[in-house]
């Protein structure tokens, strides 16, 4: 009887060491998160959204294996305001971050109204997502461009790797030595940003693959200046070449493509990381743009415009959710979202009550598992100046802007922009016309009115400032000279 005794005890110190050497994705009630958002990638520059030269097989996968939204949107058309819109789950007119540095953009002649002050960074007080998952027990980590504040480190996260008040890499650009990004002082030669943030973002998650984790990974990339691996240069100058020769005028670029195969590589390493840490069972990963692309690098057609402008070339991005026998695999999605929908979702992921925060968006949740969400509206405000990138290239209302002050709205696929210069209105319905080339503002004066009242009451519910003093160096006949020029 003893040894089969002792068989049955080996047995059960056998099981309990199975037990306690299980994966983390078998005990944990949450998922782990990672939230991956590339700087400036615009709507097509990725291959699940149609892109044929971008080549994006890892990204790819990760939107088979997921839930993609064809309608997905950022807050707003730049850097600063999107991330600061993502982090507070607020929409611009409630902490007042509209563009990055002033708000008097452009030539002063030419700007007919004095602008609303711009806000630099969210204040330290605001609640943010990263506070949402400390609340919740998780350990939480940044790894690149923050952009929201001074130092992420006082809002919410435990490890800040490469992020402070700047938007972009500085004069180093992606080679070593960084320019003094935090944290990444001690770097080989030639070493890559997009590479050394990746590396960083894995040895986090190995140290906390026991315990739930949130980590936000916003690449500096594919934000300027330029600069890519001379092997994938290489590549895609000749796949360019081939292109220009089947369609001339072909826009898409080789250093900008060398960029995103090097982000898509990075997040396959990634994703191999979780599948080795049997990680990947427990983690939703989210993956999109902070805004549109910059349209004189890579067009997005047949969406109007890119970054910095309030057509949809600005503002609508790329989105898959991940979150493997959670969300069914290879599904699309054409419900409009936003990235002020994240908070209260992640909120309702982790079981924080948020109820006595103020947001702007809508727990998703229902979507990911094959539901609906009730049907409400996007707006957008942007009460300041954006000057043009390439004058009369920008796809914008006029060559010399990307955007002049005003609001968005978005109801029912019909989209309204009011401009305060001169009180003007736009319709389109990308229904029928996804390039806003149509405005049929006299042809439906009811339905420009019903969205014109419903904006309206949007502003004053939010105390969205409107710029209304006329600005004393505004001259007519310049402005026209350099509209016509």
């Amino acid at each position: 009887m003893e040894p089969r005794g002792m068989t049955y005890g080996l047995l059960v110190v056998m099981a309990l060491m199975f037990l306690g050497c299980e994966s983390q994705e078998e005990v944990l009630s949450t998922p782990n998160v990672i939230y991956i958002n590339v700087d400036d990638l615009g709507w097509k520059d990725v291959g699940f959204m149609g892109s044929d030269f971008y080549e994006t097989p890892n990204i790819d996968q990760l939107a088979a294996n997921g839930m993609t939204f064809t309608q997905g949107y950022a807050a707003a058309a730049n850097c600063a305001p999107s991330r600061a819109c993502l982090m507070s789950g607020q929409n611009t007119p409630r902490h007042g971050v509209y563009t990055v540095g002033s708000s008097e953009r452009g030539d002063g002649k030419t700007r007919k109204l004095i602008p609303i002050e711009n806000t630099d960074h969210l204040a330290d007080s605001v609640f943010t997502m990263a506070d949402l998952f400390k609340k919740a027990g998780y350990t939480t980590g940044t790894f690149g461009k923050w952009h929201v504040t001074k130092n992420p480190l006082q809002n919410g996260f435990d490890v800040n790797i490469g992020g402070d008040e700047r938007g972009n890499p500085g004069k180093g650009g992606y080679t070593a030595p960084y320019n003094e990004l935090p944290n990444l002082k001690v770097a080989a030669d030639g070493e890559n940003l997009t590479d050394r943030l990746t590396d960083e973002c894995i040895a986090f998650i190995t140290d906390n693959k026991s315990k739930p984790f949130f980590v936000y990974l916003p690449y500096y990339a594919v934000h300027t200046p330029l600069m890519g691996k001379e092997n994938l240069i290489a590549k895609y100058k000749e796949k360019q070449g081939k292109k220009e020769k089947q369609n001339s005028g072909y826009y898409d670029k080789a250093v900008y493509a060398a960029m995103i195969e090097n982000v898509d590589t990075n997040i396959g390493r990634l994703l191999k990381t979780l599948d080795r840490l049997q990680l990947t069972k427990n983690t939703m990963i989210v993956f999109t743009s902070d805004n549109g692309g910059i349209r004189a690098i890579s067009r997005q057609d047949p969406l109007r415009a890119g970054k910095g402008s309030y057509y949809e070339g600005g503002t609508r991005v790329p989105y898959i959710i991940k979150w493997t026998h959670k969300i069914k695999a290879g599904t699309k999605n054409t419900t409009p979202i936003t990235n002020l929908d994240f908070l209260p979702t992640f909120a309702e992921l982790v079981n924080i009550d948020v109820s006595s925060k103020v947001l702007d968006g809508v727990n998703i949740l229902p979507l990911l598992k094959g539901e609906r969400i009730a049907e409400r509206n996007l707006y957008w405000h942007f009460p300041v100046y954006l000057q043009a990138y390439s004058k009369g290239k920008d796809g914008g209302r006029d060559p010399l802007f990307r955007t002049r002050p005003g609001s968005t709205i978005l109801a029912d696929n019909w989209k309204l922009h009011h401009y305060f210069e001169d009180n003007s209105l736009e319709l389109y319905n990308l229904s029928t016309d996804l390039g806003e080339q149509d405005n049929l503002i006299t042809t439906h004066p009811k339905k420009a009115k019903e969205l014109f009242r419903m904006l309206d009451i949007w502003r004053t519910k939010m105390n969205a400032p409107i710029p209304n003093r006329i600005n004393p160096n505004y001259d007519s006949e310049f402005e026209f000279r350099e509209i016509e020029n």
